[in-house]
């Protein structure tokens, strides 16, 4: 077990990553936007003004700033320097549609949206039915209405005036209790949760990483994950807190990767199955993988074949295999010198986080025995925005025997696992209905919604099937209301996921149901009998 344990770890916020980072090093290089480049120095000041400048639009203590942009500059000044102003920033992913981005916008109150001019007009339907939302900041130069601020305006005028530092009156004082940011990610019904992240789970949670990776100054990090993926901003995290360099990264296609590991010289990559095996399938420049130190996975399992692969096109490239849920930041670990001998293991507890396999009744697990991976430690986050029902679901207390510190409670993963002899631990199924794909957690009820909007449908089921390359592909069943014909029915239900899913989301599989779905013994709609014992015959999509 790892010691669960802080000791010589300060009572660090989460802004004072840059800062500190500024006072050691002030020159070195702490981001690369495409062709910009900002020192430490030049980051710290840009957070302060971004502080500033949220203080002139009267932004109070606790309240939300959504950021809706592409990786880029403005998105990481927005983030630190609304934590920095005592504000919680909210990283919307990028490719949501204006459905998702809604839902958001409103479960969590944001008071202030940082986007783009483009953004902003795909919102426009929305947008009203957004009553908390006071403020729209655009950080192009192109406005489109007289209400919307303009980021550099906004800077522009913060930089003329400078509060005396540290004392902003804003900021938080407990970082251990005081939350810093909410990440929204799907659960297994309903609509995505914001897990609510405290400064110190951040803070932790970086010096953890930069730990088992051996993250250092020199490092140069590639942000190919999205900033509103935990993993994706832990590239920021872990980079500043050992005051290594960034580099933003937003692709079009994988080989776009491969001449950016080329270019800036890349030393440490962080990215999710399907990425991975797109880019094993890729013809590798000469010499891009020549700085790489590592490459590091998350969000499903590396098939053997693809980690083969990619071994042997990045052969000084150390594999590391992680496992996590954002409710817990990271979780597990496996380091380079087990993977070949345990090729199927999600690894150890990483520093600062401890992993329990329990028995429903609560007991330790034996040796091989599967039960339920139980997170308990300060990378524990504080639990779901505004919804104490599913908090109380996921984030328990642990047993008396367990020996818990006072109040702490635990994230009860949901997966089944199994801990062999030698603590390593082994993935055997999650006890949810939640489909993996593309490293994205996708709550089936989420589809299903969607469809139950459209009169052809009566019923519908989504649930996961294995995929080669998206770990799991979408299969969407659906029965047709009397009269819907489904020659057509597959086509039309697939337009509608078009128009309100983002990709990810998108069912690759519709099969025309005959019938009445079966139910369980609760009388729901049971998806797990409906993908054993579906007919061969599939539409295709």
């Amino acid at each position: 077990m790892t010691s669960r344990t802080t000791t010589g770890i300060a009572n660090m916020l989460l802004p004072e990553l840059i800062r500190n980072a500024a006072e050691r090093t002030p020159q070195a290089l702490a981001l690369i936007d495409d062709t910009q480049k900002f020192t430490y120095a030049e980051l710290w000041q840009q957070t302060v003004q971004c502080t500033q400048a949220l203080a002139t639009l009267g932004l109070m203590p606790g309240e939300r700033v959504a950021v809706y942009l592409e990786k880029r500059l403005e998105t990481v000044v927005a983030c630190f320097g609304t934590a920095h102003a005592g504000g919680l920033f909210v990283p919307v992913n990028p490719i949501l549609r204006a459905e998702q981005v809604s839902h958001i916008l409103n479960d969590c109150a944001v008071a202030v949206l940082i986007t783009s001019a483009a953004r902003l007009a795909s919102l426009e339907s929305v947008l009203a039915n957004c009553p908390a939302l006071h403020h729209i900041v655009l950080v192009d130069d192109l406005s489109t209405g007289p209400d919307h601020h303009r980021w550099s305006e906004l800077m522009t005028h913060a930089s003329g005036t400078v509060l005396p530092e540290p004392t902003y009156s804003t900021i938080p004082k407990n970082a251990d209790t005081d939350a810093a940011a909410i990440f929204y990610t799907s659960g297994s019904t309903g609509k995505p949760k914001g897990v609510v992240i405290s400064h110190r789970n951040f803070v932790i949670g970086a010096q953890s990483v930069a730990h088992y990776l051996d993250n250092r100054p020199d490092d140069r990090l590639l942000a190919a994950l999205p900033l509103s993926f935990d993993a994706g901003f832990s590239q920021l995290t872990t980079a500043f807190h050992v005051g290594a360099c960034v580099v933003l990264h937003n692709y079009v296609l994988p080989r776009d990767l491969l001449r950016a590991l080329l270019d800036e010289r890349i030393t440490g990559l962080t990215a999710v199955p399907p990425l991975y095996i797109q880019l094993a399938r890729c013809d590798w420049p000469a010499g891009c993988a020549a700085a790489l130190r590592y490459f590091a996975t998350t969000g499903g399992r590396m098939p053997g074949e693809t980690l083969a692969r990619l071994r042997e096109k990045a052969p000084h490239a150390k594999p590391f295999l992680m496992y996590g849920l954002t409710e817990a930041f990271r979780s597990t670990c496996l380091p380079p010198e087990e993977v070949d001998r345990r090729p199927d293991s999600i690894g150890r507890a990483i520093p600062h986080a401890e992993v329990l396999v329990l028995r429903s009744d609560g007991a330790l697990c034996d040796d091989n025995e599967p039960g339920e991976l139980v997170h308990r430690g300060p990378l524990v986050t504080l639990g779901y925005w505004n919804n104490p029902e599913a908090t109380a679901e996921r984030f328990k207390p642990l047993p008396p025997h367990l020996e818990p510190t006072a109040a702490e409670r635990a994230v009860y993963s949901g997966d089944t696992v199994r801990r062999d002899a030698e603590g390593f631990l082994y993935f055997v199924g999650r006890r949810d209905d939640m489909i993996k794909t593309s490293g994205y957690r996708v709550s089936p009820t989420e589809i299903e919604e969607v469809l139950y909007a459209n009169e052809l449908v009566a019923e519908c089921a989504a649930f996961g099937v294995p995929h080669d390359t998206l770990g799991e592909a979408i299969h969407l069943v659906v029965t047709l209301v009397t009269g819907a014909t489904s020659e057509t029915a597959s086509a039309a239900l697939l337009a509608i996921c078009r128009q309100h899913l983002p990709a990810y989301m998108v069912p690759t599989t519709i099969t025309i149901y005959p019938g009445p779905l079966p139910r369980n013994a609760n009388g729901k709609i049971d998806r797990r009998t409906l993908a054993a014992n579906l007919a061969p015959a599939r539409q295709k999509i």
